[in-house]
């Protein structure tokens, strides 16, 4: 199922792509996605502890918003941390796909809530069955304390308009 708009509000659309989005504001999604990735990556560390790929994607990321990585290398390493997630129970391997979600924000900002909706996912994946909607929802409100206070309103329309292609992680 894919996680990106067929339409994208401009305002998370860099201004190369024909959108508002300013390289700036384009690092502080990167900066977001990257948190909401760390936040549950101890989830996959418990299952994998000798794989660095999905942390060392998160590193990936932390460069190309410093200006030290090329978005292509950043773009190929979220495949990377994609795989490190392969076969793994859910917790884990929605954790490793919301750090390849976090550094693919470097090739398009889009990936931003694709990082945050894997997070909530493995949040609530690793929660007890009668605790996951508390779990998602602990998630989704301390990830929302996070967004960047200027982004915040394209942010949290973009979650409104895209929840239902995330599997409803950003519902009220």
């Amino acid at each position: 199922m894919p996680i990106l708009p067929t339409v994208r509000d401009p305002r998370l659309i860099t201004v190369r792509r024909g959108g508002t989005l300013t390289d700036a504001h384009h690092q502080l999604l990167a900066v977001w996605a990257v948190a909401c990735a760390e936040h549950v990556l101890p989830l996959f560390e418990r299952e994998r502890p000798d794989d660095p790929r999905p942390r060392d994607a998160l590193d990936v990321a932390r460069g190309w918003i410093r200006g030290e990585v090329p978005m292509r290398e950043a773009h190929r390493t979220a495949f990377v941390a994609n795989a490190a997630g392969k076969d793994l129970p859910d917790p884990a391997r929605f954790a490793a796909l919301a750090a390849g979600q976090a550094v693919a924000v470097a090739h398009v900002a889009a990936h931003d809530l694709g990082a945050a909706a894997y997070a909530i996912r493995a949040a609530s994946a690793a929660a007890p069955e009668a605790e996951r909607e508390a779990a998602r929802l602990r998630e989704r409100d301390w990830q929302r304390e996070q967004v960047p206070a200027e982004l915040r309103d394209p942010v949290l329309d973009d979650q409104r308009a895209r929840s239902a292609i995330c599997w409803d992680v950003f519902d009220d």
